[in-house]
């Protein structure tokens, strides 16, 4: 296979991310709506779900390992796109970026839902009334819109803002909650009918769904200053952080809250406030989970632009998604993006709003641990040949873990279960026609 470098259409375009906003999208993309609910989630498991989670941090820190390795030798726009193309040719990249765009749009119909669901204890009217709760999410998802469209460097700005005030609560809950810790709560360690490797497998995928956005940093790579340095650092340091975050926070409410009471909780971090500073913390740690929500919310709907961009540049998505505004952003995919969301969100606020809430998500986790299935395989292949001057240790230290995170994502895959997978390979699939139908169309304007 020839390999061709991907070439800047705009060399002298600024550079306006650093390392601490880069940082700052890696981590506020990861806690988003997952880890303010996963403590109930997890409730019905018992303590064993720490496994789960330690089990799903070495997963994700190995996935980080790929994309950092990854991000050094291809330091350029588009992330596992770019890499699965760069390792397997046009068709492969075309699914993965069909598949990742997918996955962002079902996780943004997801994180808007969950926004305004932790807005329902403001405005418990949002619980009742779906009309008004289809309102709200799509005031969200539409505000964040116009703030990329105006630039990258606006959208950077609200994340490291937000990032900072979502993060504030959980450190207060887990350096106070400490000194109320009760270790019964994690007595039986299994609370589950299902076996021990059953309920971690089990916890592992559930908490899986919130270290998904790991890869963030290498998206928009050619709005980052030095991509070569900071988007690796970024990765590293953004994932173990989200990781230490998680951990820590969870066994704090486990331990707050007995199980009883947690796996019945809407909103557990609130209630450990409350439990532990009275009824006004509860509304303080509620608004920081909304604040979660609109973090994340606004770094990933600057990845769903990002996404097509790439694609379109390399001819794989229609042109369309690749004209920029006056303000360097791609407006017609983040719009094109937005009104997709918008109607996975109407059809959301049926008849079995919960279950279709949790079918989505897991839906959006399976279409991401596509892509970085190829991205770990895109790895060992890249570096295979562009391994020039790089030890032989180093090389087999990289396939070993490039395969440990391959395998990782194959069973993660299982764990999601049958109708999932079935779901997400015609999801997946339903690409293939745009890829054929563009492919046609550039071959009709070349012999025009």
């Amino acid at each position: 296979m020839i390999f061709t470098e991907h070439v800047d259409p705009t060399p002298n375009k600024k550079r306006v991310l650093g390392f601490w906003t880069s940082t700052s999208f890696v981590i506020g993309n990861m806690i988003g709506s997952g880890i303010f609910l996963l403590p109930s989630a997890l409730a019905v498991f018992g303590g064993i779900s720490i496994i789960g989670w330690l089990v799903s941090t070495l997963g994700a820190i190995c996935l980080a390992l790929v994309f950092f390795n990854l991000s050094k030798m291809m330091p350029k726009i588009g992330g596992p796109y770019a890499y699965a193309r760069e390792g397997f040719g046009n068709f492969p990249g075309f699914l993965v970026a069909w598949s990742y765009w997918i996955s962002i749009l079902c996780g943004n119909a997801a994180i808007s839902i969950a926004l305004v669901s932790y807005l329902a204890m403001f405005i418990p009217s949002l619980a009742s009334n779906s009309l008004f709760a289809v309102i709200a999410a799509l005031l969200n998802i539409w505000i964040l819109t116009f703030v990329n469209i105006f630039g990258v460097r606006e959208s950077g700005r609200v994340q490291l803002v937000t990032t900072i005030l979502k993060i504030a609560p959980l450190i207060a809950i887990v350096l106070f909650g400490i000194f109320y810790l009760d270790p019964n709560n994690f007595i039986p360690m299994n609370r589950s009918s299902e076996t021990s490797f059953d309920a971690i497998a089990a916890t592992t995928v559930l908490t899986l769904w919130a270290f998904l956005g790991l890869e963030s940093a290498t998206i928009p790579a050619e709005n980052i200053k030095n991509p070569d340095k900071i988007i690796p650092r970024a990765t590293i340091v953004g994932t173990i952080i989200t990781a230490i975050i998680y951990i820590i926070s969870t066994i704090a409410v486990m331990g707050i809250i007995s199980p009883e009471i947690l796996v019945n909780s809407n909103a557990p971090f609130a209630d450990a406030a409350r439990k532990i500073w009275g009824s006004a913390a509860g509304y303080i740690v509620a608004a920081g989970g909304v604040v979660a929500c609109f973090g994340a919310l606004n770094g990933w709907i600057l990845l769903q632009g990002q996404i097509p961009l790439a694609a379109a540049k390399d001819n794989l998505f229609p042109k369309l998604f690749s004209k920029l505004s006056k303000n360097s952003t791609p407006v017609f995919g983040l719009v094109i993006s937005s009104i997709i969301v918008t109607l996975l969100m109407m059809m959301n606020y049926t008849k079995g709003l919960v279950e279709q809430f949790t079918f989505i998500i897991l839906l959006a986790t399976l279409v991401t641990l596509v892509p970085y299935l190829i991205s770990t395989l895109s790895e060992i292949l890249i570096f295979s040949k562009k391994r020039e001057g790089e030890s032989r240790t180093k090389y087999k230290i990289s396939v070993v873990i490039a395969l440990l995170a391959f395998l990782f994502s194959a069973w993660a895959v299982w764990g999601l279960g049958y109708e999932i997978i079935v779901w997400g390979i015609v999801l997946i699939s339903s690409g293939i026609p745009v890829y054929f139908l563009v492919k046609q169309t550039r071959k009709q304007r070349i012999l025009e």
